[in-house]
């Protein structure tokens, strides 16, 4: 069954393809005949035509760019939208009794949660849904921490748990990229309050213990290699992602704090440690990227590879080195990154080679 991703990357290859005909057709390469040329050029409008009803996709460079814009409105609007509700519930709320409280806050989740699902069967862009859809998991976040406040319940962290089923309940009923980034966010947060909580430490000081976070990491990571994501694009590069920033934070946090690790050795050696442990993964990581054609995680890679490596230099010389010289490093360093992977680049067949040698 085609997705409106499909579609769109159906429309940009026909959008390539013309364009390129164009260009054979003017270098006197290719010609076709008139008939097979406006033969190919209606069944390529009629599939643009098809596509454009049934799941509103960009037709052009120009709407592709319009597209953009949309998706920043949806977000400031989504982001606008839950501000509202939160400050026209606490405008009101000391007005209304405890059970007028539980119903408003009940209803305005379950209330946005079947809008969003109402909008999403009649929004063929996308754009409408998402923005119900971030504005139902805001209510929803929102409505919870409001309930607990209203019966006095402690702060749990069994809060953080429901809001990432939600998240990515919409983010995979929604085809939403982002809700997914809240929900993994909300799930390592549970996972390093749940690692803390079995230390003795309460789940509002995780962040005290950033190896805490290592377990989310692991888990995230693996959610793409049990779960097929085909029809979900991007969905699994961004739970890689997700995944290398849970495991590269706490590292690059450790690396500088070794006092907050676990270990019970010298803070020194932990930092060294965890310092040696950084480049190492990262270099592992970029190599893992670019074998198994995953360019996310080579670009995360080699992109905290970097950062380990300016932190580095700053915490060696930045203190006795002169300013001018310093910043002088750094650029011959990024020079001599640009020229390393340039030669990796070359090493990576082109796309008609790659397929040949499959």
């Amino acid at each position: 069954m085609a997705t409106r991703n499909d579609a769109q990357d159906r429309a940009d290859d026909i959008r390539v393809f013309r364009r390129e005909l164009a260009r054979l057709r003017q270098e006197g390469a290719l010609v076709l005949a008139a008939a097979e040329e406006q033969r190919v050029a209606r069944h390529h409008d009629q599939l643009l035509a098809g596509f454009a009803q049934s799941f509103d996709i960009d037709r052009s460079a120009q709407a592709k760019r319009l597209s953009v814009g949309m998706r920043v409105a949806s977000l400031l609007g989504a982001l606008a939208l839950a501000a509202s509700v939160y400050f026209l519930f606490h405008q009101f709320w000391g007005l209304l009794p405890d059970a007028a409280q539980a119903a408003v806050l009940i209803g305005t989740a379950l209330g946005t949660l079947v809008l969003t699902l109402w909008v999403r069967n009649r929004d063929a862009s996308g754009y409408f849904t998402n923005l119900c859809a971030m504005v139902a998991f805001a209510s929803f976040v929102i409505d919870l921490a409001l309930l607990g406040r209203t019966f006095n319940v402690a702060p749990a962290d069994h809060a953080l748990l429901a809001w990432a089923a939600l998240a990515f309940l919409l983010a995979y009923r929604c085809d939403s990229r982002l809700l997914l980034a809240a929900g993994m966010v909300c799930l390592a947060g549970y996972v390093a309050a749940r690692a803390g909580a079995w230390r003795g430490i309460y789940w509002l000081d995780l962040g005290q213990r950033p190896e805490d976070f290592l377990p989310a990491a692991v888990l995230l990571f693996l959610v793409p290699a049990v779960v097929d994501h085909r029809r979900f694009p991007g969905f699994a590069s961004a739970y890689r992602v997700g995944a290398l920033l849970a495991l590269f934070l706490p590292v690059l946090v450790l690396a500088f704090r070794g006092q907050a690790s676990y270990l019970d050795v010298d803070a020194g050696l932990i930092e060294a440690l965890y310092q040696i442990a950084g480049f190492a993964l990262c270099a592992a990581v970029a190599w893992l990227g670019v074998r198994r054609e995953w360019p996310a995680v080579a670009n995360t890679g080699i992109t905290f590879f970097v950062v380990f490596l300016y932190t580095k230099f700053f915490d060696w010389w930045w203190a006795w080195m002169p300013k001018y010289l310093f910043f002088l490093v750094l650029g011959l360093v990024a020079v001599l990154v640009l020229l390393v992977l340039r030669r990796l680049r070359r090493t990576v067949p082109a796309a008609g080679e790659a397929e040949g040698a499959r």
